[in-house]
């Protein structure tokens, strides 16, 4: 045994926002936890837009605080402008979003790792996974070796790896060996990976040039302000005091796309140099170009990184093209002319492990103890990623102590859709959360994520008992609020009826009972959207209890499909390499029919 080595429960490998929220989770469950980084300047950093939430994303947030996590309260803390996006549209869709104070995010990441019980924080580059051989022959890993051959020992890694896995940055025909500006890159956990077994891709990310706000003419842009009523990520907070700071809308013209056109073949994407593939959902603006060409315009965002600096971030204008064609580029675009770039933009080539190889829990099918979380399994996004390095956190500390995984399913969390669709279905390319992805979106709200998982969480160990009690406390007046409009009768033309639409009412409810002002504007809203909804929602339910009934039986993980004579070739390599654990989870594996499932079902009754 090396005479530098170091005994943990959970060692956390990677400091980003998956790492950070793995770290915490599962040192809240009572697990000594020891969270490693190349970089302890980097920790919880804002790699690419200084911003939290989103369309799907901000229902991610708000499930990662209803379940204890650190990315809610870090952004209400350091948000400098907040809105809450589809507002015209009904409950469901409503996502919050928020410009972050990008340093301040990040040093309030740090400190409250700091300051968590049973976490070490640790400058360490780690150069190699150790495992053991168990009983059945297959492998458990025992820990880690870092630079400078000091060994770290525990019974459960999580890996958090993010986008510097033999990571390649390019801004023309330039290339740079790194995961992000002015870092490097790690080899030796790919090359561990590769060893064991794991099997190992490459995708492609990419960056926007950051502007100098002085060199800026905003008076030629279109102001974006912040919502007059701004609402908080963390169910902790019931409003947030802050400052806003507006944000501003301008364009690309034809005079752009042309100068992109011109340049295309300089461009890595295009000429060759990048094969790897990229997001869909938020391509390069050399994509939109080709893609888009009958675009006479696409919409930028000038979004400033925080409080105390300069530099502005260009939301919509991702690129890796050449440094000379950037500079044009901006002289182009309105309010731009005069810009000068303070940060050129540039992609990312990084592997990452088809997610189809770890279970629901985040756990690896074929390395005990070891889990994975965050872009590693092919994502793309903050919250993404804390939401699983949050689950693979507290999975890594249940784990230890014996207990069942913890796991959600669809109808209970966009957490659970997440993690359902990766390790059900894998992703050809980063994957992003939308709230189409969510069969039951009616259910799974941003407002209503505490009623939906705090108590789930508290039963695990991750939740603590202020936010417990605090959800109690809001319940109680729930059923307070609802009780008393149940109580309310108002005299219309058709005589005395009860009031079936109390959210257009409420101010009449209070003046009809007033003891409903005693009601928190957040029990309100529920009980408002709980009878405005309630037909709807029933269906979801009884749906989804149907769905159970008929498809939930367990599949056990070790079943032979190979064993199943007459099940199609196709259908044998796909259930055996995702291994699913329910028969409705194997119904939704691509290409798998309703004729797979009945022989799969029948194999399991005879066997």
């Amino acid at each position: 045994m090396n005479d530098c080595t170091y005994p943990y429960d959970v060692i956390v490998i990677g400091a980003g926002h998956a790492g950070t929220e793995a770290a915490a989770a599962a040192a809240r469950m009572g697990a000594r936890t020891v969270l490693l980084t190349t970089n302890l300047d980097t920790v919880g950093q804002m790699s690419c837009n200084p911003a939290i939430g989103g369309v799907a994303k901000g229902q991610i947030v708000r499930e990662v605080d209803a379940l204890g996590g650190l990315m809610g309260k870090a952004i209400d803390a350091t948000g400098i402008q907040f809105r809450m996006l589809n507002r015209r549209k009904g409950p469901a869709m409503h996502s919050p979003r928020a410009q972050a104070d990008k340093r301040g995010y990040q040093m309030y990441i740090k400190h409250a790792i700091e300051q968590t019980p049973g976490l070490d924080l640790r400058q360490e580059t780690v150069e190699d996974l150790l495992t053991e051989p168990t009983a059945n022959g297959g492998l458990r890993i025992v820990g880690v070796k870092v630079r400078g051959d000091a060994v770290y020992r525990a019974a459960a890694v999580v890996l958090t790896t993010g986008t510097f896995l033999q990571a390649i940055m390019h801004t023309g025909t330039a290339k740079v060996a790194g995961g992000r500006a002015g870092e490097g890159t790690t080899a030796g956990i790919s090359g561990s990976l590769t060893r064991l077994g794991i099997e190992i891709d490459r995708f492609k990310t990419g960056t926007p040039a950051r502007l100098s706000a002085r060199t800026i003419d905003f008076a030629s842009t279109q102001p974006q302000p912040g919502d007059d009523d701004p609402e908080p990520f963390s169910f902790m907070n019931d409003r947030l005091n802050v400052q806003q700071v507006s944000c501003f809308i301008t364009h690309t013209n034809e005079a752009v796309h042309d100068l992109i056109r011109q340049n295309l073949h300089r461009a890595p994407m295009y000429s060759g140099q990048i094969n790897s593939r990229g997001p869909r959902y938020c391509p390069s603006i050399e994509d939109k170009v080709v893609r888009f060409a009958d675009k006479t315009q696409h919409q930028l965002f000038l979004e400033p990184e925080g409080r105390t600096t300069e530099e502005v971030y260009v939301n919509g204008v991702s690129t890796s093209l050449p440094r000379d064609v950037q500079d044009a580029m901006f002289s182009h675009i309105v309010g731009c002319e005069k810009a000068v770039i303070m940060r050129y933009g540039y992609a990312v080539e990084y592997d990452f492990c088809p997610p189809t190889q770890i279970w629901p829990h985040l756990e690896s099918k074929s390395i005990d103890g070891l889990f994975f979380a965050g872009q590693i399994n092919g994502t793309t996004g903050y919250e993404e990623a804390a939401a699983q390095g949050l689950m693979a956190g507290a999975n890594a500390a249940i784990k230890l102590r014996g207990g069942a995984p913890f796991v959600l399913g669809r109808e209970e969390a966009y957490i659970g859709v997440l993690l359902d669709d990766l390790v059900t279905c894998g992703t050809d390319e980063p994957y992003r959360m939308f709230t189409s992805r969510a069969e039951y979106r009616l259910l799974l709200r941003q407002d209503n994520a505490d009623r939906r998982l705090t108590q789930r969480g508290f039963d695990v160990g991750l939740v603590d008992a202020s936010r417990h009690d605090r959800l109690t406390r809001k319940l109680a007046d729930i059923d307070r609020a609802k009780r008393m409009v149940g109580e309310v009768r108002v005299d219309n033309v058709r005589g005395d009826v009860h009031l079936r639409r109390p959210e257009v009412e409420w101010p009449r409810m209070i003046a009809l009972h007033p003891e409903l002002a005693a009601i928190t504007p957040a029990a309100a809203q529920q009980v408002t959207y709980d009878i405005k909804y309630a037909g709807y929602v029933d269906r979801q339910l009884m749906e989804i209890e149907r769905r159970k009934r008929s498809s939930d039986k367990r599949i056990p993980t070790q079943f032979d499909y190979l064993a199943i004579k007459s099940l199609r070739t196709e259908a044998k390599q796909k259930l055996t390499k995702v291994r699913p654990v329910t028969i409705d989870q194997a119904q939704r594996i691509s290409g798998i029919t309703p004729a797979d499932i009945a022989l799969v079902m029948a194999y399991m009754k005879d066997s």
